[in-house]
């Protein structure tokens, strides 16, 4: 019986740098991975290369990954850096035009509550006020 308690101790025996060679095994496939997706991503998003050159780029990618990756990060690696900053310039642009658009009506309310506080301050005369509010209400 402790005969075959030693013998199913040294079957899981698995030293400490084994675990960290594994970890980082792990590690590296999951980069690999996360790199060719972005190259294929890349390559169809795109829009300056042609479709035989999206089919050739993606081919030489799923061929010869390692090879397809490398020569295509040497070759377009800077362009990818720039189309990415500009997609997140355009996405950025859009929602900052989204929430200015759906805005719009607080954008009153809050001239509106500026001019009334200017009013009660004295700082604006009735007629001054009235002809402000007018502007504002009509644009």
């Amino acid at each position: 019986m402790q005969n075959s308690l030693l013998n199913l101790a040294d079957d899981y025996d698995y030293p400490l740098l084994n675990f960290f060679w594994t970890m980082m095994l792990i590690f590296l496939w999951v980069l690999w991975f996360m790199l060719l997706f972005r190259v294929i991503a890349d390559i169809f998003r795109d829009d300056a290369l042609s479709g035989w050159g999206k089919a050739g780029w993606t081919i030489f990618v799923i061929i010869l990954p390692f090879l397809g990756v490398f020569v295509y990060l040497i070759a377009r690696g800077r362009g990818m850096g720039e189309r990415e900053l500009n997609r997140a310039q355009q996405q950025e642009q859009a929602f900052r035009s989204y929430v200015r658009d759906s805005a719009g009506p607080t954008g009153h309310a809050e001239e509106l509550a500026k001019l009334a506080e200017l009013k009660n301050r004295g700082d604006l005369t009735a007629a001054e006020y009235e002809r402000a509010k007018e502007k504002v209400l009509g644009s």
